[in-house]
């Protein structure tokens, strides 16, 4: 039974869905309090920035510790181990996408992005403090496939727990700036990773950086992941899950039914939006070495130059994000992003090719531009296409397939593509990827006019309404145990 504070909650909760649109909404306004909308933003990048940092300093550094953990005959041979296990975090990703993604939407997006964090700094733990082949054997490359298992696993959760919790943070018109912010914290992430990578194979020895100086980034990151756990785990619940959670009870494997009944449309756009990953994941994990073995650049300049590179991105992923919410998404962000890596992928690798620093950094700057377009707005529009009743499990069930399939196999396959003597097959192979997402993007509706927040949706509204109306009678002398039940 419902009591009257309960009603009185609902209707407060409703309140922001029944209002006029309006782009200037004011903050009174807005559900989520100014002071724990800073707090909740810092929580959502900082521990997004964790994720992300661990993640992508491994396929940095593969290059140097995978003789040290999976010997062969020939370094490429131990490179191509090494990104086949890279690659195996990328293959769990889709089933924890799939089957804890659900819990977010019942349980809490909070909940699970502590429990993301936690997996993320043991596996880089893990990773960094392996000894190596030479001196535990086969044990070395088993921690290794743990580790990738369990970031695997706390990535598969990450990106869509923390898209919907800072949308969710979000006042009503600011919902793309917000958004942006978990690829700022994504861009911030790769941009630290390479720094790290860049730092400690310019300042160590080559004996030196094989034998402990590779290490070090991932120890800083493990480090690091506690202070994204503290900040998370006392974090503030979303008020548009807490909403949602006052219309169903539903469970998780119930909510995936729904998804999948309800949503098949908005499962295919939220795909498409994701996939120029296998671009993203290209540029930041495997440009530096691609220029190292096809042009003999030396790899710790590619990395400074891709630091530079990187700075532009952080820039023009929040100022898209925020040019969103005044200009609209679709139109404009998804479609000029994925045009400008159709045009640009395949004369930027050829240019590569050139000798010079300058060079380099003018490919990897122009690369990320046109993928800042891109990223500045995916994930808002991916939370908008969904209610909060299954807004992660719709993002997670998409994003998450698409990032196994070509997300963690790309470094793998520009190696593959680039040890066949076809380097520039990299660029075709992005180019086809990205030409079909862009036909996708036509079909995408203009989120961005949607004001104010939706909290929950027309029929959520009237179900709550109607269960108001049921219980009004009895609300007062009813006792709160079957609701409290419920949410527990």
């Amino acid at each position: 039974m419902l009591t009257r504070d309960h009603m009185q909650s609902m209707e407060n909760a409703m309140t922001p869905s029944c209002r006029a649109p309006s782009a200037s909404t004011p903050d009174s306004a807005d559900p989520v309090p100014r002071k724990g909308r800073a707090r909740n933003l810092l929580a959502g990048t900082v521990g997004h920035f964790v994720e992300w940092y661990d993640w992508y300093v491994y396929g940095l550094l593969a290059s140097v510790f995978s003789a040290q953990i999976f010997p062969s005959d020939s370094q490429f041979a131990s490179l191509i181990a090494a990104f086949l296990t890279y690659a195996i975090g990328f293959i769990v990703r889709p089933l924890s996408g799939i089957v804890i993604s659900p819990l977010a939407d019942r349980y809490g997006r909070r909940r699970v992005l502590s429990l993301a964090v936690s997996g993320m700094t043991l596996g880089a733990l893990i990773i960094g403090l392996t000894p190596s082949y030479a001196t535990i054997g086969y044990f070395a490359p088993i921690l290794f496939v743990v580790a990738r298992i369990l970031q695997g696993i706390s990535a598969g959760v990450e990106g869509q727990s923390a898209i919907a919790f800072m949308v969710e943070h979000s006042p009503a018109n600011r919902r793309g700036l917000f958004g942006s912010f978990t690829n700022v914290a994504s861009g911030l992430a790769t941009l630290a990773a390479t720094g790290a990578a860049a730092t400690v194979t310019s300042v160590f020895t080559a004996d030196a950086l094989a034998s402990y100086g590779w290490r070090i980034p991932f120890i800083i990151g493990g480090v690091i992941g506690v202070a994204g756990l503290i900040l998370r785990s006392h974090s503030d619940e979303s008020p548009e899950f807490e909403a949602s959670t006052l219309v169903e009870q539903k469970s998780a494997p119930a909510k995936l039914l729904q998804l999948l009944r309800e949503h098949p449309k908005a499962i295919l756009q939220t795909a498409a939006l994701s996939a120029p990953a296998v671009a993203y994941y290209t540029w930041a994990t495997f440009l530096p070495t691609y220029a190292n073995l096809t042009s003999g650049r030396d790899l710790s300049s590619t990395l400074v130059g891709s630091v530079i590179g990187l700075v532009l991105l952080v820039v023009v992923v929040p100022t898209c994000g925020y040019l969103s919410d005044r200009l609209g998404r679709r139109k404009i962000f998804p479609i000029i992003g994925a045009i400008g890596m159709i045009v640009l992928f395949y004369p930027l690798l050829l240019l590569l090719q050139a000798p010079g620093f300058g060079v380099y950094v003018i490919v990897a700057a122009s690369g990320w531009v046109v993928l800042g377009i891109w990223q500045g707005v995916y994930p808002t529009i991916q939370a908008e296409l969904f209610p909060a009743s299954v807004r992660v499990s719709g993002i997670g069930f998409a994003h998450q397939i698409v990032i196994a399939l070509f997300g963690g196999t790309a470094p793998l396959v520009a190696a593959l593509f680039v040890g066949a003597g076809r380097p520039m097959y990299v660029a075709i192979y992005m180019i086809v990827i990205v030409t079909l997402c862009l036909i996708v993007y036509f079909t995408l509706p203009e989120t961005g006019s949607r004001a104010p927040r939706e909290i929950v949706s027309a029929t959520d509204t009237d179900t709550i309404a109607v269960a108001m109306s049921e219980n009004s009678s009895t609300a007062a002398g009813s006792a709160p145990e079957q609701y409290e039940d419920s949410r527990s």
